[in-house]
């Protein structure tokens, strides 16, 4: 075993005035590493919110929930516009995705909506943006609204709204595709249908690249494509320098996440339509939070079959057994009720123009035989709906009442308006899922009742499935929690040393030992490695060192900005450079990281950049000159020694197969 002795070079004697100087000593051996007498594999580890009990192993595995993002719901924490630094709005050109659907709607359901939209628009717009719109309506909506006959048109209708003068253009939506004077002009632009180029749906790289050509900043106000890969809301965003919710979008994203709040109970879900195996994973999850789901629709059916009430063959979906039982026996382990209709109006297949209110067990039992067909809930179901929401403090409406989707015979769900429209005025929280449901409760709500509502079905059943959502994906991701400083270091006043991309976090670990006046936080994208350091952390009982489970280039700013000492020192080490993806290379290095960095940093702090491809480091060293606003300079350079005596797992794999390391040292000014 080899024992490397180490000291500071001469190009870092003039920064060891704010950092002690080294000791001890880093053992070698093979692909481990020990400190402290442990030996540690080459792991690394993430998380993102401290407990108290950093220094006891046993309890921070067993308040792991509370110390780490939850792996399907932490892409939920996106960057909003609300949030982004509106100085750096000025001057920058602005890409926005609308949903027309929004627009074409003044007065009607989305009234909430298309006021936070407009919102979105007027405040890029005085923030001093140069605001580019994009936006997509398919042929139907076309052939029955004027407005949208052409670019021209709509951009009329879009000035009208905004008095704001907005210019259409024609042609591939980038910005090279204006004239010269439509650039330099403070008008607002809008773009042609996006449907009209077939790079959009598909999602196309090169379609993408040119969309986002000329902006610096996307913000995305189309919550309704969210399940949607596109390249105006997904594939954009690989070439923007910032991609943001705006306010319809963070709007409608808070509102998704209160159907998963159950501290208001209890709460029942009044669950419609079909395609019982299709939403099993979303039907188990309400049933594992609800106190209560009734069933109405062809759902109904299923859930009676699961039952054991004989229903008739061509009702029921064959393949959703399984899934039926399951769902059974999860509310039965809960002692949670399900409740499914009583009685139904039926259509008679030989009059089309008779209706009859059946109960339910009757129709089943034969009439479908008949030639009666169940189209809606009946008077019964509706008088036991009513009684039962009484009792509760909040609803979710998800799927109409209907059994088809005709309205002509659909009188239930007008009726089940009725009942959650009073509800409302009773403090309850309700929650409206799918158009026709909307429809039913907003035809008939006064200006005092409070909803939250969706219009698109999808994406709700998506959530609730626990899929990813793409275009909420796509957005950067903020933070999604305050750091207890206090729980994460003995003595928060010490200068702080970030290490982004810290792996394994052994290069921090003997930054920690050595320097015990300074804290170091590591920033780590693999979240089981950050988990291992961690518990390292806890089992050597070290009070100034901690890791954090996150993509720095997005959350840097939220999560220094708050540590109460001074940031004086940050470094990015080896990133794996990508080659094969060239729109990726160097990606953790954008200006948004970059931007963070030289604002957080103190002055005379210092930027420590390495790599063993010359290119990739010249590639991080651009990026920080070109976006740190004249703040940074140039300390070492080229082929300057490790100023540290501390070697990274990489670093020493590099140089022990006698490959050259090169490194660049920056300094605020």
């Amino acid at each position: 075993m080899q024992v490397c002795g180490v000291q500071l070079s001469s190009a870092t004697s003039r920064w060891r005035e704010s950092w002690p100087s080294f000791r001890g000593s880093f053992e070698c051996a093979g692909h481990s590493c020990c400190i402290s007498g442990i030996q540690r594999p080459l792991c690394r580890v993430q998380c993102c919110q401290v407990p108290r009990s950093t220094r006891n192993v046993a309890h921070l595995q067993k308040e792991d929930k509370y110390s780490c993002v939850d792996r399907s719901t932490s892409y939920l924490h996106v960057q909003t516009l609300r949030n982004f630094p509106i100085e750096k709005l000025y001057g920058e050109v602005v890409l926005v995705r609308l949903d027309s659907v929004l627009l074409l709607d003044p007065l009607g359901l989305f009234s909430c909506s298309l006021k936070k939209t407009l919102s979105t628009i007027k405040y890029l717009y005085k923030a001093g943006g140069k605001v580019l719109l994009v936006t997509s309506w398919d042929p139907v909506l076309q052939s029955v609204n004027p407005v949208l006959k052409s670019t021209e048109s709509f951009a009329d209708y879009m000035s009208s709204l905004l008095q704001v003068k907005v210019i259409p253009v024609n042609g591939a939506p980038c910005l090279t595709s204006c004239k010269k004077e439509e650039r330099v002009q403070n008008d607002i632009i809008l773009f042609e249908n996006l449907l009209n180029f077939r790079g959009e749906n598909a999602n196309c790289n090169d379609f993408s690249q040119k969309l986002a050509s000329g902006a610096a900043i996307f913000v995305n106000d189309s919550f309704s494509l969210s399940h949607k890969i596109r390249a105006s809301t997904v594939g954009i965003t690989r070439f923007c320098y910032a991609s943001l919710a705006g306010f319809h979008f963070e709007e409608e994203l808070m509102q998704l996440l209160k159907i998963n709040d159950t501290t208001r109970r209890p709460y029942i879900a009044i669950i419609g339509g079909s395609n019982f195996l299709r939403k099993a994973p979303a039907l188990h999850l309400l049933a594992s939070q609800c106190d209560g789901l009734f069933f109405v629709g062809k759902l109904s059916f299923q859930i009676m079959n699961g039952l054991g009430i004989p229903v008739s063959s061509c009702l029921i979906e064959k393949n959703a057994t399984k899934e039926v039982l399951q769902l059974i026996e999860i509310a039965h382990n809960r002692n949670i009720p399900i409740y499914y209709p009583t009685d139904l109006w039926c259509l008679n297949s030989n009059n089309n123009e008779q209706l009859e209110i059946f109960d339910s067990a009757e129709l089943l039992s034969g009439l479908i035989s008949l030639g009666w067909t169940p189209v809606d809930i009946g008077p019964s179901t509706l008088e036991r709906i009513s009684s039962l929401l009484s009792s509760y403090k909040k609803i979710l409406w998800i799927g109409p009442t209907s059994f088809d989707l005709t309205e002509e015979f659909s009188v239930g769900a007008t009726q089940l308006g009725q009942i959650l429209n009073k509800a409302s005025h009773n403090s309850c929280d309700i929650i409206l899922v799918g158009g026709a449901v909307c429809k039913a409760v907003k035809a008939i709500s006064d200006s005092s009742s409070q909803y939250t509502a969706f219009e698109n079905e999808s994406i709700v059943w998506e959530f609730l499935k626990g899929r990813i959502l793409p275009g909420i994906a796509a957005l950067d991701k903020s933070y999604p929690y305050q750091i207890p400083w206090d729980d994460v270091f003995s003595d928060t006043k010490q200068p702080l040393f970030v290490d982004i991309g810290s792996g394994n976090g052994l290069f921090l670990f003997q930054m920690a030992r050595n320097w015990e006046g300074s804290n170091f936080l590591g920033l780590e994208m693999n979240e089981k490695l950050v988990v291992r350091c961690l518990q390292d952390v806890a089992s050597a009982g070290k009070r100034n060192l901690y890791f954090l489970s996150t993509n720095a280039t997005s959350t840097f700013r939220s999560i220094v900005s708050s540590y109460p000492g001074l940031l004086t020192l940050v470094s990015i080490q080896c990133p794996n450079p990508d080659f094969n993806k060239e729109q990726n290379r160097w990606r953790m290095v954008r200006r948004m990281l970059v931007e963070a960095v030289s604002d957080l940093l103190q002055v005379n702090g210092k930027i420590y950049l390495q790599s063993d491809v010359e290119s990739v480091l010249l590639g991080m060293k651009e990026q920080f000159i070109s976006h740190g606003k004249g703040q940074l300079v140039v300390d070492s350079d080229g082929r300057m020694e490790n100023p540290f005596g501390v070697v990274s797992d990489w670093e020493r794999h590099v140089l022990a197969r006698g490959a050259p390391m090169y490194r660049t040292m920056l300094r605020k000014v």
